[in-house]
């Protein structure tokens, strides 16, 4: 990355740094307007999560479709019924909207988390 002046439209950063001020989230609805991490359309998550961590409840209810991506670790993500286990880099799954979910860390995980549509007022984490 570089010092120069950024232009309109066009934001650089690091995942790591920028979600840390959102739980995260870099990019959806709740980036102010203009910015070009705003979107009513999907929301993108960096999930750093040390061993042990878990989702504090189930998310219920759901009315968007996720995709969830291992960059590192060992992740679950829980369904009513079934749990995922990713282990390999780039392992992945996609649920729907109404699928109950939670999840926990194994190991220091890395994980993308990406959402469609952005939806306000909506927060489980």
């Amino acid at each position: 990355m570089s010092d120069e002046v950024p232009e309109p439209g066009i934001y650089v950063g690091n995942a790591g740094v920028d979600g840390a001020g959102d739980a995260g989230w870099l990019l959806g609805h709740f980036k102010p307007p203009g910015d070009p991490r705003h979107s009513d359309d999907v929301e993108i998550k960096w999930g750093v999560h040390p061993p042990g961590d878990q989702r504090a409840a189930w998310a219920v209810g759901e009315t968007r479709t996720a995709l969830l991506v291992l960059i590192s670790g060992r992740f679950v993500v829980e369904f009513r019924g079934r749990d995922v286990l990713l282990t390999e880099p780039g392992d992945y799954v996609v649920w729907g909207k109404g699928v109950d979910h939670s999840w926990r860390a194994e190991a220091a995980s890395t994980v993308l988390t990406v959402r469609w549509p952005s939806v306000p007022g909506y927060k489980l984490g």
